[in-house]
């Protein structure tokens, strides 16, 4: 008999193992399968540094963290209700994520002596009595799929690599997940070896049979669909987002995209994402280094191309002269930065956002740059679509902010008309009669654009200062003086055409939380809960950072308190007290992992006794 079904409106999952037990492709095929049942859905992969870690180390733990509901979420979840912990150093490493009474399975075929010593534990956590406060599933994994598999050919070692679609039919059963996709996708990913697509099959089938057969679960979940606006959806994640909104930009302005980038993580997916688009008019290419790449860049803007360079901080670091290149130039390239735990190497593999002001204020001499902050993976689209239109209205590098935990989390997307997203005219300047290098568009501020080899608009270019409008090299103090203030102005007056400024909650009041970057789903979670709870606090999340909007300053003085919560040690909150003169408090974390929503409400609940 079908054991009954719990109706629930949410569910939180962990899945963490070694790098080699396949947790990054379950966890996408749980997400993928949640999202075609029409659950709201947001991830959080969570990647170790070291590439070849030793087995059953610490710091070799792959994680993949999900939530899926039946209404509209912002984060992949605070706490798991489910921890499925491939060996005892996943156990060791995200048992803390774990809430009181949630579901703990774990694969008792990996818990050795020698694991055990490796995750630091110096009794059995499955036999001592220390995981009394959970619901222990103690399952033989490895066993199991060799005995699934037992009617195959496929080595013993090649049958073990399986048991993370055991552990995902387990999952699948626990919560009426659709198994047609993930069947789809084997089918389609071990198209050229046969033998693993029927291993892979009866492994995800003979996890959802054991959980049918034992008598370990006595019940499952159901989530129901969520209510989604009419529309056409994809999951989407940032990187992939960001990259079709590059293309996007690229086929509503006409101009060829060439996209020039070194490979770093968290950014590496951008390129590879351009990279299927050739017959969009795509141009990828993969250089040396980090300058080259810039150098590739700043070339297609020059002549006459939407040049646009991806990287991660260090990489930016790298990037800083040519940058600055651009902005005496006054080029339209697009910067697109997805931050990661530094300085240095940091830990390449965990978000932050530090690199604020470095993209503010790391170049030499008066160098002013527009710098945009997508908020969320869907996001990512619309804010580089942005940065694009900037770029080429007003002829000047933006940078583009994203970070590893946008970058790599993934969400529903509703994609969106064509015809609807915002125009991006492009004129290249042809009129010989009139030109001159530096007059600019009374409006803008922005040069004219010129393909080189033009006839009759020949033109000097290049790092040294020009003559107000002739172009001609120029020493001249005052006419330095002229042409800096000018550059700032153009970014000054992007100001002008920006949206107003979007308030969640009371348009005044006693707490105004403000953020940027991947903590709005976080940030908006925390104050929708604490309004709840009858808190006087609104929220403020921020796209523009340079230039900020015109409104932020009337925002502010309408609350008796303002917070900037940031996962670095205030950099936004140094920009705010300094602009705007007020006295703002800071919420921080450099932990490599995003904020939860406790972290926040209790700053909020302190803030406001």
């Amino acid at each position: 008999m079908r054991k009954p079904t719990q109706i629930i409106e949410k569910a939180t999952i962990l899945f963490a193992g070694d790098s080699g037990d396949g947790i990054q492709s379950v966890g996408a095929q749980m997400t993928q399968a949640s999202a075609l049942a029409g659950s709201a859905v947001s991830t959080f992969p969570d990647f170790p540094a070291e590439i070849r870690a030793p087995a059953g180390s610490l710091a070799g733990i792959s994680g993949f963290q999900l939530q899926f509901a039946s209404h509209d979420i912002h984060t992949p979840g605070d706490i798991s209700d489910v921890l499925v912990a491939m060996n005892p150093a996943a156990l060791k490493v995200n048992l803390p994520s774990l809430r009181p009474n949630g579901i703990l399975i774990v694969n008792t075929d990996t818990f050795s002596s020698r694991n055990l010593k490796l995750a630091g534990y110096e009794t059995n956590p499955v036999e001592d009595g220390s995981l009394a406060k959970f619901q222990v599933f103690p399952v033989e994994l490895t066993r199991l799929t060799r005995l699934a598999l037992e009617e195959t050919e496929l080595t013993q070692k090649q049958k073990d690599l399986c048991k993370n679609f055991f552990a995902l039919g387990m999952i699948f059963w626990l919560y009426n997940r659709p198994e047609d996709y993930t069947l789809e996708w084997i089918n389609h990913k071990f198209a050229k070896k046969p033998e693993f697509i029927e291993a892979n099959t009866l492994a995800l089938k003979a996890g959802q049979a054991y959980c049918e057969a034992t008598e370990q679960f006595a019940s499952s979940y159901e989530i129901k669909p969520a209510h989604f606006p009419p529309g056409k959806y994809r999951n989407i994640t940032g990187n992939s987002a960001t990259a079709l909104g590059l293309v996007a930009a690229s086929h509503q302005s006409g101009i060829p995209l060439i996209y020039g980038s070194y490979p770093i993580t968290p950014a590496t997916d951008i390129l590879h994402e351009l990279a299927s688009y050739k017959h969009f008019g795509v141009t990828t290419m993969q250089v040396e280094d980090e300058i080259a790449a810039v150098g590739v860049a700043i070339g297609a803007s020059y002549a006459g191309a939407m040049g646009v360079t991806g990287s991660s901080g260090p990489g930016l670091s790298l990037k800083s002269e040519a940058i600055n290149l651009a902005v005496i130039a006054e080029l339209p390239l697009i910067v697109c930065n997805v931050q990661r735990a530094g300085p240095s190497t940091g830990m390449p593999t965990k978000t932050e956002q530090s690199d604020l002001l470095q993209m503010l204020f790391g170049r030499n001499g008066e160098s002013p740059v527009p710098v945009l902050a997508a908020s969320r993976p869907s996001d990512c689209f619309e804010t580089a679509y942005d940065a694009c239109r900037i770029a080429m209205q007003y002829m000047t590098p933006v940078i583009f902010l994203s970070d590893g935990y946008i970058a790599n989390s993934a969400e529903p997307w509703s994609i969106p008309d064509i015809s609807e997203l915002p125009e991006i005219d492009v004129h290249f300047y042809r009129d010989t009669e009139t030109f001159a290098p530096y007059q600019r568009n009374p409006a803008t501020l922005a040069r004219p654009w010129v393909v080189p080899g033009t006839p009759g608009l020949e033109h000097r270019i290049g790092g040294l200062e020009k003559e107000d409008i002739t172009g001609f090299v120029s020493y001249d103090p005052e006419n330095h003086e002229r042409m800096s203030r000018l550059r700032a102005e153009k970014v000054h007056r992007i100001a002008r055409e920006l949206p107003p400024t979007e308030i969640f909650g009371g348009t005044s009041g006693e707490l105004l939380v403000i953020g940027w970057g991947g903590t709005h789903g976080v940030l908006r979670d925390s104050v929708e809960n604490m309004q709840n709870e009858g808190f006087s606090v609104s929220h403020v999340h921020l796209r523009y950072l340079n230039p900020l909007p015109n409104d932020l300053g009337d925002i502010l003085k309408r609350f008796d308190k303002v917070l900037v919560p940031e996962l670095n040690l205030g950099q936004l909150l140094m920009i705010i007290r300094a602009r705007y003169l007020v006295d703002a408090a800071g919420l921080n974390k450099i932990q490599g992992q995003p904020f939860h929503v406790f972290e926040v409400e209790a700053k909020i609940e302190e803030m406001c006794e």
